[in-house]
This record gives C-alpha cells, sequence and structure tokens, in this order.
C-alpha cells in the first residue's frame, strides 16, 4: 500500500509509503491520503492525526513523470485536490511528521497540516520556478501567512530552499528534533492535544484556522457560534466537574 493507517489509542498514524519515488504523488497516492483522511474524520474514536512518510524523503511532490506524461488530474482528488489533502475540508487536527526534504508539493502537503515537527536535517522550498512550473496547491498564499510576506517571496522566487532552522525561526514549524525522534516528538504533540477535550480542540481549531483569512467580525460571531454549541454539550459539564472534583475529566466527545 502506497498510503498506510494505522491506530495509536485516540491517534491515527498516516504514513506515505513510496520511498522508491522519495514519496512523489501519484494517483494511487492521492487517493491513499483522502482514504486515510476519511477514515480518521469519520471515527469518532480518533482525535488527532499525524501524517508522516517512509524513506529519507518527507515528499518530493508532484510525480513529474505523471505530469510529464499529462496526468497532471490524476495527482487530485475531487474532495480534497492535490495529493487528496490541501483542500480537504477537516474538523480534526493534523500533524506533518517530516523526516529529510518536503520540497514542492511536499511543503504544500506541510502546510495544509495544522501542525508541524521536522527533522534537523528537513529542507522546505518551492521549486516549481526552476523547472517552469508554479506551486498551485496552495503554496502561494499558505507560505506567506505562515511566515511572512518578505521572506516567502524570496523562498517563491527564488525557488531556493527553507531550512528546518530558518522554517522554526520565521514560525512555519512547532519543533525541530533529531530526525530519529520526529515519530516521537510528533507523538508527545498529539497525546498532549489528545488530552483534551476533542469537541473543544475542533471548535477552536475552526475559527483559529480562519485567523488570517476572515475579518474580525466574521471570526467573532463563529466564536460565539462554537462556544454555544459547546455549552450543549457532555463535556462542557465535565471539565469545570472534574476542576472542582480534583480529577481527570473522563471526556466523551459529545
Amino acid at each position: 500500500m502506497v498510503v498506510e493507517f494505522e491506530r495509536k489509542d485516540r491517534v491515527a498514524l498516516i504514513t506515505l509509503n513510496r520511498p522508491e519515488a522519495r514519496n512523489a504523488v501519484n494517483a494511487d497516492v492521492a487517493a491513499g491520503i483522502e482514504a486515510a483522511i476519511d477514515q480518521f474524520e469519520s471515527d469518532p474514536e480518533l482525535w488527532v492525526a499525524i501524517l508522516t512518510a517512509n524513506g529519507p524523503t518527507f515528499c518530493a511532490g508532484a510525480d513529474l513523470k505523471e505530469i510529464a506524461a499529462g496526468n497532471l488530474g490524476g495527482l487530485s482528488t475531487k474532495k480534497g485536490g492535490f495529493a487528496g489533502l490541501v483542500r480537504r475540508a477537516r474538523s480534526k487536527p493534523l500533524i506533518a511528521a517530516i523526516g529529510g526534504s518536503a520540497l514542492a508539493g511536499g511543503t504544500e502537503i506541510a502546510l495544509a497540516c495544522d501542525l508541524i515537527v521536522c527533522s534537523d536535517e528537513t529542507q522546505f522550498g518551492l521549486p516549481e520556478v526552476k523547472r517552469s512550473l508554479a506551486a498551485a496547491a496552495g503554496g502561494l498564499f499558505r507560505l506567506p501567512r505562515a511566515i511572512g510576506m518578505a521572506p516567502a517571496m524570496e523562498v517563491i522566487l527564488t525557488g531556493d530552499p527553507l531550512s528546518a532552522s530558518d522554517a522554526l525561526a520565521l514560525g512555519m514549524v512547532n519543533k525541530v528534533v533529531p530526525t530519529e525522534e520526529v515519530i516521537s516528538a510528533s507523538m508527545a504533540l498529539a497525546e498532549r492535544i489528545a488530552a483534551n477535550a476533542p469537541l473543544a480542540v475542533q471548535a477552536s481549531l475552526r475559527v483559529a484556522s480562519r485567523a488570517l483569512a476572515d475579518e474580525d467580525e466574521v471570526l467573532w460571531k463563529t466564536s460565539y457560534k462554537e462556544i454555544s454549541a459547546l455549552a450543549k454539550t457532555e463535556d462542557y459539564k465535565e471539565g469545570p466537574k472534574a476542576f472542582v472534583e480534583k480529577r481527570s475529566p473522563n471526556w466523551k466527545g459529545r
């Protein structure tokens, strides 16, 4: 299978498994990622997911052999866009766990996730201009939002790579760790998130993910809508009750 799916308690581990092609996205990879996200989103017992890859490269982006053959459309799905992910509507947190490089579409996949943990050897970048292409899977607007306009313009227009240390300093990634610690650090982050009330996490994600796209008035209305919906749930009552009783809360996700 070119995309593997595992359950680890409340965490889903989604792994790209095409290392012989540097995990480049072809039709099978795109369909596999979409199916994995479908499974994660539909399972109420899974609260956080990690997207990672086998081999020394996280993802080299689009399979250029497919592009050369005129199969560009096969690299996207109707629901998720490129790689079955970059335009996908999601309700639960997704962490990119990146060992090695994540260039071109690999960077765009990482930017489509909510948090990023990467290796100290990771390189990001949008080298499409070096091949007379354009980063059309979200990178041209998500990268400026992630690191600021000036550094993003340099990365986009030169096509030169962005190091893990620079990505951390610019606020694009959450953690930089040795390669062998990427999965364990990502799991630790996922478990910290999964310790919280899942519906509250999802509500917070919906608002925060729109922070740089929507006007304040829209965000105020969305925030009020989310807290009003949470107030009708069992977990909303459980949180304060557990605090008063000095015990860990028993979240039910309802």
